[in-house]
């Protein structure tokens, strides 16, 4: 994310997306009665001295509209932001949907711009200028690749290896296995850090054969033993706290080492609050290290006053992605919980 202008007098900051982990980091930054303003395609306007009115084409303007809504789909390549048109060239008062994507400005005029504002936004820009984990959880028969991004992990493809058997004409060859695994990684990487894991032998046989076909990535290269493969054997692996420090630094491992470190405090019956009451009680007796709240109720008002009150007491907050399993865990949870600094009665 790069920020273009800031205007403090109008509260207004024009950003622009380059990634699609940026339009996530949008869809939770623009607010319900934000003005948003982007470039947009509507039908240009008829002209009324026509017996018969010739098919209007699209054409493209500059919009401002008071947001409604705000849609992300992860499977999706663009942010919908769904509204009132305000400000432009023509349909004032009508609904439109600004289309955001990767590479086109956007413009947030708030009402009031907040700390989790701010930190979402610095958040952005210091992601765009670290590098994108790749994973490839291999055993015998399956491979996925995946990638870590801003709001979770993605899977990118998945590779089944012929098991064999009365079944099946010909016997699994290993090396056929490997080189189309090699193969899907040389479209994707470009200098990325890549961490292989799973259990047996495989994933050495797998750096191996990378090292010999793509020479470049050998430096990149990171191998871990887990006693699952697929999906869950990456969850396993962030679970754990391995990976080495590119890992621990990015985003989605952050908030999966917070969740484990709840539900230790959990499990002994230390030092942690969770739901709404409990949470608020903590707020208040200034008992709060750090308190977790799911992106998804980040935006009422009474959670930003008690992130407020929390940053008074010289505590911390981390916004927690709904998307990947920390998030899941803490919808649990009812959506927002807290490491104490003391235990509660």
């Amino acid at each position: 994310m790069k920020i273009l202008h800031q205007d403090a007098k109008a509260d207004e900051i024009k950003l622009l997306p380059e990634t699609l982990d940026d339009l996530w980091h949008l869809h939770n930054l623009i607010d319900e009665r934000d003005l948003v303003f982007a470039s947009t395609y509507r039908r240009g306007e008829e002209k009324t001295d026509k017996l018969r009115p010739d098919r209007v084409e699209k054409v493209r303007m500059r919009l401002g509209i008071r947001v409604d809504k705000v849609e992300f789909h992860e499977s999706d390549d663009v942010l919908r932001v769904l509204g009132i048109i305000e400000q432009g060239p023509q349909d004032m008062g009508q609904h439109h949907t600004l289309m955001l994507s990767v590479g086109e400005a956007v413009s947030i005029i708030k009402p009031g711009w907040k700390a989790q504002h701010f930190d979402r936004i610095k958040r952005a820009v210091a992601a765009s200028e670290k590098p994108s984990i790749f994973f490839v959880a291999i055993e015998d028969t399956d491979a996925v690749i995946a990638v870590a991004r801003e709001y979770g992990i993605k899977e990118f493809a998945t590779i089944t290896r012929n098991p064999g058997g009365k079944m099946y004409a010909s016997k699994p060859n290993e090396s056929e296995y490997l080189d189309e695994v090699v193969g899907k990684l040389k479209m994707i990487l470009h200098g990325e850090p890549l961490i292989i894991l799973g259990p047996g032998f495989v994933k050495e046989a797998l750096a191996k054969r990378l090292r010999e076909k793509v020479p470049d990535a050998s430096q990149s290269i990171s191998i871990h033993h887990t006693g699952q493969s697929g999906m869950a054997g990456i969850h396993e692996l962030m679970k754990q706290g391995l990976g080495g420090k590119i890992l621990e630094e990015s985003r989605v491992a952050k908030e999966t080492m917070l969740m484990e470190r709840l539900f230790s405090e959990i499990g002994k019956n230390g030092m942690f609050a969770y739901g709404d009451a409990s949470v608020d009680a903590a707020v208040r007796a200034g008992a709060i290290s750090t308190i977790l709240v799911l992106d998804t109720k980040v935006r009422s008002a009474k959670v930003d006053q008690l992130l407020r009150l929390v940053e008074n007491s010289k505590g911390e907050f981390m916004i927690i992605s709904s998307l990947h399993e920390a998030g899941r865990r803490l919808e649990s949870l009812g959506g927002i919980a807290a490491i104490l600094r003391y235990k509660m009665s």
